[in-house]
């Protein structure tokens, strides 16, 4: 999951601007925008070339805007709100807001052109969300790893990364957890499978100095940490390792999931029921909270 990006201020690149060449790489996060107008203008039944002419553009002009290639101002959103009969204000405020996002305006963009774009996407995920739910089975969420723990895994990458690209990444990953530095940090539901917990990466002491930090992040007062042991019984065999990012709005929860090269974006609303439902059944199958932290604790010596 965590293995794994807009010059001008991108909400003016919209049609005044059709001379400016569109996005060749949108974020994740301006994928999703365009994502859910298009859900919109399905709703309605309306089809992108009339939506288009209603603009005073084209079929063209809302396939951009819908496949985030296109920057959409504040204004445009709610005209296209007001067009598609949509009276979830909540939402619409929401997609507003993301309209005035620019590139630049977060630490992750520092490095665009240095990582891949599906780091900055898992940053600037848990940048906007509301709270967090975490489940991974063979190593510690990437959140809560040390820096020597990230190197570790890192630098087992097949082939071998070069020193500027490795640094990098382990930097970046360590800058993730700033979002608990927030006046509001988010809630977060980590689940960890005891496999995470015994597997050693880079060294024993590299995977006790990681069991004692994650002991620690177990205290923060938005963290629950709940451990699932190799004894457990009915643990489901269909569950993966996930990120399930709750947004401002039910509407704009997205599930991040591992595949064998890089991480997907999940955010039809059957595959998001399907997750928090899978969330739930884990959460019954975790040891409570204090007998988690027991469980951490004995880990850590028999390390």
């Amino acid at each position: 999951m965590d293995l794994w990006e807009g010059g001008a201020r991108d909400s003016e690149h919209e049609v005044e601007g059709r001379s400016m060449p569109p996005r060749s790489n949108p974020t994740a996060r301006q994928a999703r925008l365009g994502t859910e107008l298009r859900k919109l203008r399905e709703a309605a039944g309306m089809s992108a070339r009339e939506a288009g002419a209603m603009l005073g553009g084209g079929a063209a002009q809302i396939s951009h805007i819908e496949a985030g290639r296109w920057g959409v101002s504040e204004d445009r959103v709610r005209r296209l709100a007001s067009m598609y009969k949509c009276g979830n204000e909540a939402l619409i405020d929401a997609l507003c807001a993301m309209t005035r996002e620019h590139r630049g305006q977060h630490w992750w963009d520092e490095y665009r052109g240095i990582l891949s774009p599906g780091f900055l996407d898992i940053s600037e995920l848990e940048h906007h969300a509301r709270a967090l739910r975490l489940f991974q089975t063979t190593y510690v969420p990437g959140i809560f790893q040390t820096a020597e723990y990230a190197r570790a895994l890192f630098g087992g990458s097949i082939p071998s990364l070069p020193d500027e690209q490795l640094n990098a990444r382990v930097e970046h990953r360590v800058r993730r957890r700033w979002i608990y530095e927030r006046e509001q940090p988010p809630e977060t539901v980590a689940i960890v499978h005891e496999a995470a917990l015994r597997m050693r990466y880079g060294s024993r002491t590299v995977q006790q100095r990681q069991l004692r930090f994650l002991s620690e992040v177990a205290e923060w007062p938005t963290v629950t940490l709940r451990v699932i042991p190799f004894d457990m019984d009915n643990l489901i065999g269909t569950v993966q390792s996930m990120l399930y990012a709750e947004g401002p709005v039910p509407e704009l929860d997205t599930v991040q999931v591992d595949n064998a090269f890089r991480g997907t974006f999940v955010s039809a609303d059957a595959l998001l029921s399907m997750y928090r439902s899978m969330f739930d059944v884990l959460v019954s199958s975790a040891l409570s909270v204090k007998e988690s932290q027991e469980f951490l604790h004995r880990a850590v010596q028999e390390m």
